[in-house]
């Protein structure tokens, strides 16, 4: 805890240092971005357009993650369905988040289902190349066992599929948070009316920087907020077995 705040105070310091060399205008100081946090909180703007970002967020990351997370096991338990969306995967995974975005408002329009799907497709395919890995490595002899004990798909998936899923589902989370997020913003600075990437988009016309800079950072602490109390307490769940390092 202790050398973290010191990293912080160090990186506070340095950009003071940097506001004062790069003048007010192109760096605002620490102080001037505070105040206009206050601003956008005493009116609710802030916590609004937080509000909304996050939730779009959460939607996107569910269904990306539900959706990639059955797509992988299945692409992991069958060579068919491997073969078969393989390509799909492939062209997915190198198609750029621009692209995708562009063509969900062009084809669904400017709403709201459009922009979550868009960012939902953008990471669907990282979920499912992690959880198609994890399927893959599932131990074949658990499988007897559960053949041997007759367990139902439900037991064999609470049971044996889940557990050894489990640390490539943590993974495939702590990696498709941080993409989803800022590609939420993407999506808002393009086509939505409301939102901490359409605040930015305003800002950056008026050249704001200190606007900017208050809403990333809000947005920011919110994600680091979510990262230590629910992704990483669920990291160290799931790898509670493995010994500590010293």
């Amino acid at each position: 805890m202790t050398a973290r705040l010191v990293s912080l105070l160090a990186l506070l310091a340095a950009w003071q240092v940097g506001s004062g060399i790069a003048g007010a205008r192109l760096l605002p100081a620490p102080a001037a971005v505070a105040a206009a946090l206050l601003v956008e909180a005493r009116d609710g703007a802030l916590f609004f357009n937080l509000g909304v970002t996050l939730a779009r967020v959460v939607a996107a990351f569910a269904i990306a993650m539900i959706l990639g997370s059955a797509l992988g096991v299945l692409m992991g338990r069958s060579r068919l369905v491997d073969k078969l969306a393989d390509p799909w995967l492939v062209v997915l995974l190198n198609l750029p988040a621009l692209v995708i975005i562009v063509l969900a408002y062009i084809w669904g329009g400017l709403t709201e289902t459009a922009a979550i799907a868009a960012v939902a497709l953008n990471k669907l395919p990282s979920a499912t190349v992690t959880l198609r890995e994890g399927a893959r490595a599932l131990d074949p002899q658990l499988d007897d066992m559960a053949r041997a004990f007759v367990f139902s798909r439900a037991s064999w998936l609470r049971h044996v599929a889940l557990p050894q899923l489990a640390p490539y589902i943590a993974s495939a989370s702590r990696a498709g948070l941080s993409l989803v997020w800022k590609i939420v913003l993407v999506v808002e600075l393009i086509g939505r009316p409301n939102g901490v990437g359409f605040e930015i988009g305003s800002a950056f016309e008026l050249f704001d920087v200190t606007r900017i800079l208050a809403y990333s950072l809000a947005f920011v602490a919110v994600m680091l907020g979510v990262e230590l109390c629910l992704v990483q307490p669920f990291e160290r769940h799931v790898a509670r077995w493995r010994p500590a390092r010293a």
